[in-house]
């Protein structure tokens, strides 16, 4: 597909540093019709949210590398584009669901693809 048509689709950041389920979210997500990005960490993301203006939704583990948790990247997404639309997924479904922050989703490992398919149809429908 050509750099022209994959800026015609809504573009979903998936942040994840495990790099088999980094690819298998990215199938996921780009088997339902929508352009994907990837990121290892956070660090990494912040850069392609200050690069990229297209980025409608975050689709973030909690647990990361480097000392920056996916909440905190929730955190940070949230108070510096609001408009945004931010999933959370962690395997510690007790300490995730405990400190998502306002605004965000947040689903259990394993999920459902399916749902997590229509949270990002929701999240970018707003936009």
């Amino acid at each position: 597909m050509s750099q022209a048509d994959q800026s015609d689709r809504p573009t979903v950041l998936v942040v994840e540093d495990e790099a088999i389920i980094r690819l298998a979210a990215v199938d996921m997500i780009e088997s339902a019709g929508f352009h994907v990005m990837a990121a290892a960490d956070a660090t990494a993301a912040m850069r392609l949210l200050e690069d990229h203006d297209g980025i409608g939704v975050v689709f973030t583990d909690v647990d990361m590398p480097r000392g920056v948790s996916g909440l905190q990247l929730a955190e940070s997404i949230k108070n510096r584009w609001p408009g945004i639309h931010v999933i959370i997924t962690s395997g510690k479904v007790e300490a995730g669901q405990a400190a998502v922050p306002e605004g965000c989703v947040f689903f259990g490992k394993p999920y459902h693809e399916a749902r997590v398919v229509d949270e990002v149809r929701r999240g970018l429908s707003g936009r």
